[in-house]
């Protein structure tokens, strides 16, 4: 899956001119935490977050209600966004997994998605990418999760795709990862269709040097 099967498209965006105040409108009516910020022909210049707008207490210093109010009608968008040097982006075209640690590395909430020029035509947040995991494993689909640990050799997972394809067992979410108290082995997660749980971890147990360790039907 890649970036643009998950990120929003035609994300809002505001103008560098638009008011702070606005801008929080925004966001609170949309339910969202990030807007890209655009001049022209939606070309990115910064981001603003919902971190962006909060006051800090030693900003506030002594004034009274009256001129943090003044003073909030008068700050604009271009005054408190994450200028386009700082922001991280993405292309279409881009890995969620790649996208994913980028996200995780530099510890940011979204990825504006550009184009040539630096053209927003997207974004994808934290949400999205949790909710493209949850396709890729099966998720929205009835069916039966089972997790089978096995050597990282070549040829054991074919074993597995071989009886899965003589039981006519339908696959809607495929994932792995390593066993870390085991090097050299990992675990093979699958959703299946069709497929009954005392059958699948029968058959499965079979396997030669495979084991099932985790079974549950998902509704």
């Amino acid at each position: 899956m890649l970036v643009k099967d998950c990120m929003t498209r035609h994300p809002v965006v505001v103008s560098p001119d638009l008011s702070a105040a606005e801008a929080e409108r925004i966001m609170v009516e949309n339910h969202i935490r990030h807007l890209p910020v655009v001049e022209d022909g939606k070309r990115l210049i910064g981001l603003i977050t919902r971190e962006r707008l909060r006051l800090k207490a030693e900003d506030i210093g002594s004034y009274d209600v009256w001129e943090i109010t003044r003073n909030l009608a008068r700050l604009k968008v271009r005054s408190v966004m994450i200028p386009l040097k700082q922001v991280w982006t993405v292309t279409p075209n881009r890995s969620i997994e790649r996208t994913a640690s980028l996200m995780t590395e530099h510890k940011i909430g979204c990825l504006p998605v550009v184009e040539e020029g630096n053209v927003v035509v997207g974004i994808v947040t934290q949400v999205d990418l949790l909710e493209s995991f949850q396709i890729m494993l099966g998720l929205p689909a009835k069916g039966v999760r089972v997790t089978v640990r096995m050597s990282d050799q070549p040829g054991e997972f074919a074993k597995l795709m071989r009886v899965m394809a003589e039981q006519k067992w339908g696959v809607m979410g495929i994932g792995s990862f390593p066993d870390r108290r085991h090097e050299g082995f990992y675990f093979a997660v699958l959703k299946l269709v069709g497929a009954d749980e005392a059958a699948v971890a029968t058959v499965l147990n079979d396997i030669p040097g495979q084991e099932v360790v985790d079974i549950r039907t998902v509704v």
